[in-house]
């Protein structure tokens, strides 16, 4: 830590903090107001000339004109390190189980302490040895987190060539010891520990090269992956209004989604959201592992109660720990729920800081804000040619589900995939309510383009005769209008709806999509013939309940392969008689 220099607060207004300083401040340095025996964590957010202006991560009760301000030279930062994993944070990676242990159930102002535990021993393996020249993110060695090999890497902030000068023998050591000493071109060396120290409004770039995001992330969501997919190192954002499943739908993606890590930064979400995703994690077997979910998570919680600043540093606290592990060669999945409440927060700032409106009184700069923490995403070469990946997905709440609000705005100009949750179709029970309509993603489908567009083709034209039936009534509909109607509802009810809480509906993986697409393709493909529309309903429900049965039972069981031949029975007895 640099030599700390002191200020004096000559202005408060609510967590904003007006503060005059002798010297020199940086742009999002940390300093602590000190009230009393009580010192707050704050954090520049604008410099004009010898003033500065720094929002409170706490309540600002008790800080009055005068009172002193100690700068800490340093930016706002978290530790990185083996332990992340399991962990439960605030905002400011301050682990919230000891919290409440200090504490009690109601957080003390003032309270910070360390990310990880210094005191736990990890058995280190070298990877490198004495004179091997290494760069900023390459791998001194190993200590075992659970199922992973955590790498311990040369420190982010080393800049330019090191060669190794010490390298610790193998062995079980603390978070305090030093496991290897460097020294650069200028002859400076330098220890280096288990833990290092990022600022988090700073990217990690210790790679190789950025790639474009190909490969399609499972998730194991028929409607996600067929229709609406994700990629491995892309981004998506699902906005819908409240009660619309985003949350089981979040839960479901960190189950059943290929990703090595998931982090979800709970946002000013309510905590009746968080508490319910504190209670299921550790309780949610991964299908991966057969352990806990926990095992490989972290969860980053600031809910609506806490303090609105520390909303902002709750998600690029989750983005740097994302970051962190993929320079590990994983695959991370990082779920911000919601954005915003973010966005809110900026909202406030903004208008303490006086500064110009946007649209909504949103601030005027909300969209490259968005913009810089989904570009945060991404599938990179590592150096030592490991492929590691971040996967971004937020969480968008809208006022009334209006997708014309700025936030949403801003987000769908960045993101890659558009998973948008109906009102319309949660209040209907058509889990997960993503509307198949308006939806759309750039990622690359596992089922052929071209299938995929006779399948859309269906659900187009169904829409559009069933908004017609509304007006004129199911009479007035002709008899092949009506079947393209029950052909895009069979297509709803058996592929897009799946059921999250069953064992087998709840996980479908890409060869029974496909599989199952086909089946479905064969249906919609096929003219049928019936004399009228009662004996049409009355098949397609018959043929519809033996689909859905069919995507209850496991692949390769007796029930599974009966189910098949009755459906594929059904069908071709509906041909013949045709």
């Amino acid at each position: 830590m640099l030599d700390s220099q002191k200020g004096r607060i000559v202005g408060v207004n609510g967590n904003i903090l007006t503060v005059e300083f002798p010297e020199n401040v940086t742009q999002n340095e940390v300093a602590y107001a000190i009230a009393g025996d009580v010192k707050l964590k704050c954090e520049v957010i604008r410099v004009r000339g010898n003033r500065a202006d720094m929002q409170v991560f706490e309540s600002t009760n008790g800080l009055k004109e005068g009172d002193p301000v100690e700068f800490t030279g340093e930016l706002l930062s978290v530790e990185l390190g083996p332990g992340l994993l399991t962990q439960v944070y605030d905002g400011l990676q301050n682990p919230l189980n000891e919290l409440a242990e200090q504490g009690g159930f109601f957080l003390k102002r003032g309270v910070y302490l360390p990310a990880l535990d210094y005191e736990k021993k990890w058995d280190f393996t070298p990877q490198a040895a004495v004179g091997d020249m290494l760069q900023a993110g390459d791998s001194i060695g190993t200590v075992p987190e659970g199922i992973f090999k955590h790498r311990i890497m040369l420190p982010f902030a080393f800049q330019g060539s090191w060669k190794l000068t010490y390298v610790a023998a193998p062995g079980a050591y603390t978070l305090k010891d030093v496991i290897a000493k460097a020294v650069n071109s200028n002859g400076e060396e330098r220890e280096i520990f288990m833990v290092q120290h990022w600022p988090v409004k700073i990217p990690i770039t210790a790679y190789q090269e950025k790639l474009l995001p190909q490969e399609t992330m499972i998730t194991q969501q028929r409607i996600i992956d067929t229709f609406f997919p994700v990629a491995t190192g892309g981004t998506f954002c699902t906005p819908g209004p409240f009660g619309a499943g985003k949350t089981v739908l979040q839960h479901a993606l960190s189950q059943f989604a290929e990703a090595d890590i998931v982090i979800i930064a709970a946002c000013g979400e309510r905590a009746g959201e968080v508490v319910e995703i504190l209670r299921e994690f550790p309780e949610l077997e991964d299908p991966r592992t057969g352990r806990t979910l926990i095992d490989r998570s972290i969860i980053i919680c600031n809910t609506s109660s806490m303090p609105v600043a520390a909303r902002e540093a709750s998600v690029y606290t989750a983005v740097t720990l994302a970051e962190y592990y993929r320079q590990m060669g994983l695959n991370v999945l990082m779920l911000a729920d919601s954005t915003s409440r973010w966005a809110q927060a900026l909202r406030e700032m903004s208008g303490r800081l006086e500064e110009i409106p946007g649209e909504e009184a949103f601030p005027a700069y909300l969209e490259s804000l968005i913009a810089a923490f989904y570009e945060r995403a991404g599938l990179v070469k590592l150096r030592d040619g490991a492929i590691g990946s971040v996967t971004i997905g937020g969480s968008v709440s809208p006022a009334g589900g209006n997708f014309e609000e700025p936030v949403t705005q801003a987000t769908l100009k960045v993101v890659g995939a558009f998973l948008g949750l109906s009102r319309e179709r949660s209040d209907a029970r058509r889990f997960p309510a993503i509307n198949p309509l308006e939806s759309w993603s750039k990622y690359i489908s596992v089922v052929d383009a071209d299938k995929l567009d006779r399948a859309r083709n269906i659900l187009r034209r169904g829409n559009e005769v069933n908004q017609m039936m509304k007006v004129i009534g199911e009479d007035g509909t002709d008899i092949a209008d009506y079947m393209i109607y029950l052909k895009s509802e069979f297509l709803d009810y058996v592929y897009l709806q799946q059921n999250t809480f069953d064992k087998v509906d709840g996980a479908t993986g890409c060869d029974r999509q496909r599989y199952a697409f086909d089946k479905v393709l064969n249906v919609l493909d096929t003219d049928f013939v019936f004399e009228d529309k009662e004996s049409a309903r009355s098949w397609f429900q018959s043929l519809r309940q033996k689909f859905i049965d069919w995507n209850y039972e496991a692949v390769g069981s007796d029930d599974f392969k009966n189910l098949e031949a009755a459906l594929d029975e059904q069908i071709r007895k509906q041909v013949k008689n045709a």
